[in-house]
């Protein structure tokens, strides 16, 4: 059990709705916040120290725009690899789950948009499961997401 856990998943929500009425991405994500956990942060006031880091780092944005976009391709594809760890966590003997998440494997790169790989990711999911007779496993908010997916990708 965690101490104080919903103040820190409300701030956590209450960022990523402010930052979509910008029209920014998601401004706060699960593994920023157990980044400080995973070297030993404890307390708040590593979140703090962080936001002052990033704050710092506002004023060499300049610095870091004449770095060209290929030069940071060895790092993202390190942290490609660092995250396809988590497939072998996967059920890959059961087609419902395995397709889904091939979806989302396949449409992220495909679409140049991780916001549309997982919305198609939905999608699958929920047809998946539809045509293989586990309506019961669509929980509420995935039937919601999927309808709201289709909508935004039948409007534009």
């Amino acid at each position: 059990r965690m101490p104080r856990l919903g103040r820190a998943l409300s701030a956590d929500s209450s960022a990523t709705i402010a930052g979509s009425f910008l029209g920014t991405s998601t401004t706060t994500s699960y593994i920023e916040s157990v980044s400080g956990v995973s070297v030993g942060g404890r307390t708040g006031l590593t979140a703090v120290v962080v936001g002052l880091c990033f704050l710092l780092m506002m004023f060499f944005a300049p610095l870091a725009q004449m770095v060209p976009a290929y030069a940071t391709a060895g790092a993202i594809l390190y942290v490609a690899v660092l995250m396809l760890q988590n497939l072998k966590l996967v059920n890959w003997d059961d087609m419902s789950d395995a397709i889904p998440v091939s979806v989302v494997l396949l449409m992220t790169p495909l679409t140049f948009s991780i916001a549309h790989g997982i919305a198609l990711g939905f999608i699958s999911y929920t047809a998946v499961k539809l045509a293989c007779n586990k309506r019961e496993e669509i929980s509420i908010s995935v039937w919601v997401l999927t309808m709201l997916f289709i909508v935004k990708f039948a409007i534009s």
